[in-house]
């Protein structure tokens, strides 16, 4: 029997700068394959059903909102860059009174899959958990935030590469940054995050710590293919990328014949 994934809301981080794209241009409007990378995002929670869709902008939130502004999204400023934490606080408002599955998104993950999302989801719901992440496993995971896990596989916590242990760097399975939660468990969890780690930054991650000690449920699900969670950090990223959606286009439209 198939999830109904009708009702849900979607909520896109799109506030980041993208200082090592070495371009002046937010890095979300960078174009894939002839578009910009947060179409792909927002075509995709669109498709799904996502019933409402926030996008928290921050830097040259004036070219984003001139460019989306007629797609009916609730537009959320970001006017500092603290962290994830920080950024999905600034969405609180965009979802008062909402109750039910919030599904977090990044505006420069544009491979994603709709068949991955819906396990997510799946996920999520069949667990009955608060707060579900998408993780993948890498050969080198340098740089990444390690899921952390209890022996029945529930997630325990995220932790930053910059404040992991040794041990902690030798996990291979990394969080993607896409979530499903639960509201208003979200809201009241991410207004419980401090900055007391490397980067003096509100990680996102931090959910999980305080999730778990609300007693709350945590779930994971495994992405199986890497790159089409990855996100677009680099001139390098954005090549692989449009090479990635113009081989995909000529399958599908081999398919189609």
């Amino acid at each position: 029997m198939k999830t109904d994934h009708s009702a849900f809301a979607t909520l896109i981080l799109a506030a980041g700068k993208g200082t090592r794209m070495k371009s002046d241009l937010v890095k979300v409007l960078h174009p894939v394959a002839g578009r910009p990378m947060l179409d792909y995002v927002l075509n995709l929670a669109e498709q799904m059903g996502s019933a409402r869709i926030a996008l928290i902008i921050g830097h040259q939130a004036e070219l984003v909102e001139a460019r989306y502004g007629n797609r009916g999204l609730a537009f959320v400023y970001q006017r500092e860059q603290l962290g994830t934490g920080h950024a999905v606080l600034q969405a609180r408002e965009a979802f008062a009174g909402y109750r039910g599955t919030i599904l977090i998104l990044c505006g420069d993950v544009p491979l994603l899959q709709a068949s991955t999302v819906r396990d997510l989801m799946d996920r999520h719901r069949a667990t009955g958990a608060a707060i579900t992440v998408l993780t993948t496993l890498l050969e080198d995971p340098f740089g990444y935030g390690r899921i952390v896990k209890d022996a029945e596989d529930n997630v325990l916590g995220i932790v930053e590469h910059r404040d992991a242990t040794e041990e902690q760097r030798k996990i291979r399975e990394i969080n993607t940054g896409i979530y499903c939660a639960e509201n208003p468990f979200l809201f009241e969890a991410v207004s419980e995050i401090g900055n007391d780690n490397a980067q003096k930054e509100y990680y996102f991650t931090d959910i999980f710590a305080i999730a778990r000690r609300k007693g709350v449920r945590t779930a994971s699900v495994i992405a199986p293919d890497p790159g089409e969670v990855m996100g677009i950090n680099s001139p390098d990223d954005l090549a692989r990328a449009t090479q990635f959606v113009e081989a995909r286009l000529k399958e599908n439209l081999r398919g189609s014949r």
